[in-house]
């Protein structure tokens, strides 16, 4: 495990630093559910990753990338076209 150093933390993006967190449950050789991910988040991240109302749990904001917001438009043309029903 790293320790945590909340200056480094701080420059780097919240979805890079969430990517991390993925990567260090794999190599623990963990299947990286969304509990086990939160938790890993919190642990590592505990200032960067983090509910804003309540600080002592992890973040729950997200911000949709350019290619999120366009792979959510699919899924929920898919949806609508019944695709996926």
């Amino acid at each position: 495990m790293i320790k945590n150093n909340a200056n480094k933390s701080s420059n780097i993006s919240v979805n890079d630093l969430i990517l991390f967190c993925i990567h260090s449950v794999i190599l623990n050789s963990e299947q990286c559910s969304f509990d086990r991910l939160v938790k890993e988040c919190f642990t590592l991240f505990p200032g960067t990753l983090r509910f804003m109302r309540y600080p002592i749990w992890p973040e729950t904001y997200f911000i949709l990338t350019k290619t999120g917001a366009e792979k959510a438009a699919a899924v929920s043309k898919s949806l609508r076209q019944g695709k996926l029903l």
